[in-house]
């Protein structure tokens, strides 16, 4: 997956705020923003969003890598556990950049505590929050 940032360079910022504001996508950004490394998995995004089928939380994920502003990063095979999820989401340098240039970050800090609060986690997602994230994110 490419983060070059290919779309984002051809994007007026003004297209490119309105892109990453639309509602599926600043929420899965804030998801992203909120979990305790950064790196959530899809089934945590997924459940993050009951409201919103598994394939829109796919799509608008695909959308915002393929913007360049969230990454996908994998665990090594050698790193990987049956069970466990190897995938996982997080904002690229040039996507973190971009917000916090048009104070889309200024939420960040209260969105992890809100975060922490949740205690109605699935076992899963709880499992799922302590799998070891890739070093190189």
């Amino acid at each position: 997956m490419s983060t070059d940032l290919g779309t984002v360079e051809r994007m007026e910022t003004r297209e490119l705020v309105h892109f990453v504001t639309q509602r599926t996508r600043f929420t899965l950004l804030n998801n992203i923003l909120q979990h305790p490394d950064q790196l959530p998995s899809m089934y945590e995004l997924e459940e993050l969003n009951p409201s919103v089928s598994d394939a829109t939380v796919y799509k608008h994920i695909q959308k915002l890598i393929d913007a360049g502003i969230v990454k996908e990063v994998a665990l090594d095979d050698d790193q990987r556990r049956q069970g466990y999820p190897w995938k996982f989401y997080g904002l690229t340098e040039e996507g973190r950049e971009f917000l916090e240039e048009h104070n889309l970050l200024a939420a960040e800090e209260t969105l992890q505590r809100i975060y922490e609060t949740i205690s109605d986690k699935p076992e899963k997602m709880v499992k799922y929050e302590n799998t070891p994230r890739p070093n190189d994110a």
